[in-house]
């Protein structure tokens, strides 16, 4: 089994006169989309918002923010939206989601 991350993107779009970025206050957030994370080899009946944790995959800088918005089990044979649309269109996909290995992500927690 995998267990699918699922993540919103925003981009600050914010800037000031003099060119730089808008922060705080001033920040302009707007929604780009986001992204899936595959853990694989994930066992069962385990904790798996710590899984989710400990993937570490969230970003929070003044100009980029991704936020885990939900994860799911799916079977080993999962693509994304984004992986199946390349194979139906394209016949192969170039630009697969980012695989992570669960022993990795855990021996790091």
């Amino acid at each position: 089994m995998m267990l699918v991350i699922t993540t919103q993107v925003y981009e600050n779009y914010a800037w000031n006169e003099d060119g730089s970025l808008g922060t705080g206050s001033d920040a302009y957030w707007k929604a780009k989309g986001g992204s899936e994370y595959k853990v694989l080899n994930v066992p069962l009946n385990i904790d798996y918002a710590a899984v989710v944790a400990a993937a570490n995959v969230e970003v929070d800088n003044d100009g980029w923010r991704e936020h885990v918005i939900g994860w799911s089990m799916e079977s080993d044979d999962y693509l994304s939206e984004f992986e199946q649309q390349q194979l139906d269109y394209m016949g192969k996909i170039d630009y697969p989601e980012t695989t992570l290995q669960y022993d990795d992500i855990m021996e790091t927690a």
